[in-house]
Order: C-alpha cells, then structure tokens, then sequence
C-alpha cells in the first residue's frame, strides 16, 4: 500500500479528525503518576509480525511490579467471579435470584457455585477506572460529561474505589475512595479544555490543552497496570470516539483508499508517512480483548455522536456530511489549502469511505464491551450524559457477583470457556464474561 495507504489515512482523519488536530496546543507540563509510571508497560511490548500479535519484550528486575506482561493472569487465588446480568425474554432485568439459582460449567465440567453476592453489595467492593477522551473532538461534550461522572462519584459506595486516565495515557487520580480528590481531577480537566471559552480564533488555542486522542493505549496500559489481585470487581468505563482504531495494527479500517483523481505530492507522502509511523501501535484490537480477559474486567462504552450501527448506509453518509460541513464552520481559522482539502473530501466517493469508516469505530468499541459482558451507549447529546452514567450505575448494582472454585486445577495459562446459566429457566439470557485465563506455570 506504501505512499497511497498513509496519504490516505492524513486525507480522512483530517476531515473529521482535523479540527483535534490544529486546536491541540503544545502540550503542558504533566502531572506525574501517583504511584507506578502509569504506560510504562506499553513500552515493553513490541509487534510480532509472525505472530501477528503483540509480544514481551525483556525487562530489567528493577521493573515496576504494577507493569505486568499481556501473557500474565492477574489472579492469586484459583477464585473465578463473574459480573453477570439476567434479562428475562423480553429484555427486562431479572431480579431476586439466589445461589441456588446458577448453575457454571467451565469447559463443559459442572462447577460448585463458591461466591455469590447481589451488585449492589458493599461486601464486593468494586474498583472502577474511568477513561476520559478529552481531545479536540469531545470539545461540545467535556463540560455535560463531567458534571455527570460527577454524579458518578456520588454514587460510589464507601467501599468502591475509583481512578480516572485520560486518552493523554495519564492518570490524573490513582485509586481513591476520596470523592472530593475524584471531583477535583475532573474539574482539572475543564481547567485544561477551558470548554465557556468558544474556539472562534487562533488566539484562543493557546488557553486549550486537548488530549492526544490515544484512547486504545490508555486503555491497554489500564487493563495491564490499573488492577491487582484484590480487585473482585475491575470495572472500565471507556468514553471516546475511538480514532486511533486507524493506527492500531491489524486496524479494520480500510486506509488504503483515497479519493479518486487526487495525486498527493512527495512532501504530502512524507509528512503522511511520518506521523504514521510516529504513532501507529504495537499492538492490535485482539490483543485488546485479550488483555481484557485476562484482567477479568467489564468495559463499558460510551461513543459521543450519533449512533450509526444497524443504520443505512445512505443515512450514514447524509449524517457524514452534515457532520463535515459543521465541523469546518467551526474551524478557527480557514485557509485556500484547507478550503480545498475540504472540497476534495466531500465528493460522493470521499463521503462513503468516511461514513463506511466511521461505523468500523463504533463497531470496534462496540465488540470491545460485549466482548468483556458490558454494552455501549451513544451520548447523542451533551445533556444525555447524566442518563447514561446513571444507567451504567444501575446495570452494575443490578448484577449477580457469582464465583466458583475450577475443578481444573492445572496450571497451564490457558483459555477456559465458562458458561452461566439460570436453572430452570432457558428462556433467560444471562450477559457476563464467557472466557478467563488460568493461571500460568509459574503462578
């Protein structure tokens, strides 16, 4: 693919990514992690193109014992629990259940149910991460955003902990059971985006420290670095638009399109094939999901934007330009070189490969929570955050906690299929976690 395939990938960000782009000001000095050097760990992971998969690279001893290996089980006892929930055949939540109720088989062998607890039971505290997207494109949802994981604060109970990161690959508060410190941090984050100061001028960017929309990594470096062996309850609430899926490897994304008649010249190929190498990942979204099995947690999405999964393709891309056109009116500045490069995207074939790649973001978030037992929810509208963290909350309090002890004693570091079931009842549908590693050799 070579020059066509990056000069591709500058062409489409750029009209819906562009605006990320040209208004994220020089980056300011950082906080430094509270505890361990959060992200450290995606440094000692390189691509494997053999294996096609992202591979250990040897560390030091002096490592960090929080950046643990993607082939590691995060597991010091043989206690497998499972978040489930329990929708009747009409979608609705099944409730009042009991221990007697479950029934687990791993790998086809019947298990004895070993712990059960109710969502909304302190006795299982949870620990949750919240990862904030806070780039150029959240800038119309930061402010609604924050005041609703605000609300999320609240709502923790005092044996619930919690930490935010950011798509910087930053983690602004380690967890905490301290709501105040929690509320402060997202505050910190207004302070950054400074969102009641329109974006009319280029005077203005100055005062704006967006993120670097580097959402995927935030997210491995939580999955391999944010919980321990204590955490009966790792919960991710991941809100973004999800646009590095374009630098991962394996991406679905199809980037060697390119509108046709366009010839970029040798500098445009260049800079195209810099920046992508500059930030294209070691890593895929399989190796995603499988790091999120292995810490055991349930992600939820939250996409800001219209949802457009299971639309038409036409109304896809009538969205698609509505968008477009928006988004360069409310660009801070607009040169004759913008002004073209506008133009050339908004050809009928430009707008299909856009919208086309647009479903395939939301697609990938979308099967990065199923995948884990959550599910993914649109913020459409700024004011429709509060709604969506409160029904975050609400599928999390009305789970069943249940665990067993395997059979399967053998230490092989494989992959186990578990299978949950309610008795007596095959009507029922039951949504949680349908895989785990166990433990490694040398566990």
């Amino acid at each position: 693919m070579g020059n066509r395939f990056t000069f591709y990938l500058t062409r489409w960000t750029a009209l819906f990514f562009f605006a990320a782009v040209c208004l994220t000001a020089p980056a300011q000095n950082k906080e430094r992690p509270k505890l361990k050097d959060f992200g450290s760990s995606l440094k000692h992971i390189k691509w494997d193109e053999e294996k096609q998969a992202a591979v250990e690279t040897k560390r030091k001893s002096t490592a960090s014992p929080g950046a643990e290996d993607i082939d590691v089980v995060k597991v010091e006892t043989s206690l497998v629990s499972n978040d489930v929930l329990v929708l009747d055949a009409r979608g609705n939540f099944v409730t009042g259940l009991t221990e007697k109720d479950f029934v687990i088989n791993e790998d086809g062998a019947a298990q004895t149910v070993g712990l059960f607890s109710l969502g909304d039971s302190t006795n299982v505290p949870r620990s949750m991460v919240l990862i904030i997207d806070y780039s150029g494109s959240q800038f119309p949802f930061i402010k609604t955003s924050v005041t609703a994981a605000k609300m999320l604060v609240d709502k923790l109970a005092p044996s619930d902990s919690m930490a935010i990161v950011t798509d910087d690959v930053e983690l602004i508060q380690d967890f905490t059971r301290d709501k105040q410190k929690l509320k402060s941090k997202l505050d910190s984050l207004l302070k950054r985006v400074n969102p009641d100061e329109p974006m009319g001028s280029f005077e203005n960017m100055r005062f704006k420290h967006f993120g670097r929309s580097k959402q995927y990594s935030a997210l491995l470096a939580t999955l391999r670095e944010a919980f321990n062996d204590e955490d009966q309850r790792p919960i991710v609430i991941f809100q973004t638009d999800g646009d590095q899926l374009a630098y991962l490897r394996n991406t679905p994304l199809d980037l060697a399109r390119q509108d046709p008649g366009v010839v970029p010249d040798k500098k445009q190929i260049e800079a195209s094939r810099r920046y992508f190498q500059e930030n294209r990942t070691n890593f895929s979204l399989e190796d995603i999901y499988r790091a999120a099995e292995k810490a055991r947690t349930t992600i939820y999405t939250v996409v800001p934007g219209h949802q457009l999964l299971g639309r038409p393709l036409a109304e896809v891309i009538a969205d698609t330009r509505i968008e477009a056109e928006k988004m360069f009116a409310q660009l801070p500045f607009r040169d004759a070189r913008t002004a073209k490069m506008f133009e050339a995207m908004m050809t009928d074939e430009a707008l299909k490969v856009a919208a086309e790649a647009r479903i395939k973001l939301q697609t990938s978030l979308a099967s990065v929570a199923t995948s884990t037992g959550g599910w993914t929810m649109f913020l459409e509208k700024p004011e429709d955050a509060d709604r969506i963290y409160s029904s975050i909350f609400s599928d999390i309090n009305r789970r069943y906690i249940v665990g067993y002890y395997p059979t399967n004693k053998d230490h092989d570091g494989k992959r186990r299929k578990v299978e949950v079931t309610v008795r007596d009842h095959p009507e029922y549908k039951v949504v949680g976690r349908r895989w785990y590693y166990a433990p490694a050799a040398d566990q």
